[in-house]
């Protein structure tokens, strides 16, 4: 009799996903896991050890600290095609994140990892977006030099999601709710299709975005809950533990309103600001 194979599992699943070393496996890895959504078994309980390679990551482009990249005008081809190198690079990452927030932590409940399964998805659709869209100005990923950003922040909350989800989704992801708009206006000073393009990208980055945010702050109003914390208090406390960057403005309000974020909350980040 032959013995029934194992049921597919979507943290270990997950785990295989982030240590994919190439970018377009790891988005195709990414969008299977979604496209099993509603049927796969998930192992809550179940502890998984990190193992070296966290995440796979390409050999290009090369990482930098983010005070040594190289700063270039996007009036100018090859500057523009920099800039969307950049945001290419933060949704490669932002793959990895989402990955590493199904994988690494326990005892969520099933909501929680298909919240994040589906920001895995969508990040990968924005990745393939830009990079499809670098490609026709002549560049691919790799090209330029990145930075290390994000992916730091989520090394450092590895040990307790309610850092990871008070530090990562709602703080350096929500930053990029204030940053598109202005980004967005320079493009279209640019003016060029190639510009304008990708002004229509950051329009689908920007709206998917809020909705990961809205994640963020959901499960970290709910993990406040369940530990018995106010939420505003122990935001303040886990931003000087980690050492969260300081926050620039202007903010984009209605971008944070939308995403979950209280009239308390924006007054503290407003005056942070």
């Amino acid at each position: 009799m032959t013995a029934t194979p194992p049921a597919p599992e979507l943290r270990q699943l997950a785990l295989q996903a982030i240590l994919e070393p190439d970018p377009q496996q790891k988005v195709l890895l990414a969008q299977a896991l979604q496209a099993q959504a509603a049927t796969i078994f998930i192992a809550t309980d179940q502890p998984f050890s990190a193992p070296a390679g966290v995440p796979g990551c390409p050999l290009r482009p090369e990482l930098l600290l983010h005070l040594n990249m190289p700063r270039r005008s996007p009036f100018t081809p090859d500057g523009l095609a920099a800039l969307l190198h950049a945001v290419t690079h933060i949704e490669f990452n932002a793959i990895n994140l989402a990955l590493d927030a199904i994988w690494r932590f326990t005892g969520m409940p099933r909501a929680y990892y298909l919240d994040w399964l589906r920001v895995a998805a969508e990040e990968a659709e924005h990745f393939s977006l830009l990079r499809s869209h670098l490609q026709t100005l002549g560049y691919d990923y790799g090209d330029f030099a990145a930075h290390t950003g994000l992916w730091d922040m989520t090394r450092k909350t590895e040990g307790d999601v309610l850092a990871r989800m008070a530090l990562v989704p709602r703080t350096l992801e929500a930053r990029g709710l204030d940053a598109t708009p202005p980004m967005q206006a320079k493009l279209r000073k640019v003016g060029t299709p190639q510009a304008l393009r990708a002004v229509d990208i950051l329009d689908i980055i920007l709206r998917d975005e809020i909705g990961h945010v809205a994640i963020g702050n959901h499960w970290y109003r709910t993990l406040c809950a369940q530990r018995g914390l106010e939420p505003l208090a122990t935001y303040a406390l886990l931003a000087a533990q980690y050492g969260a960057p300081r926050l620039k403005g202007p903010l984009n309000l209605q971008a944070r309103r939308q995403a979950g974020f209280s009239e308390a909350e924006l007054d503290e980040l407003n005056a942070s600001a």
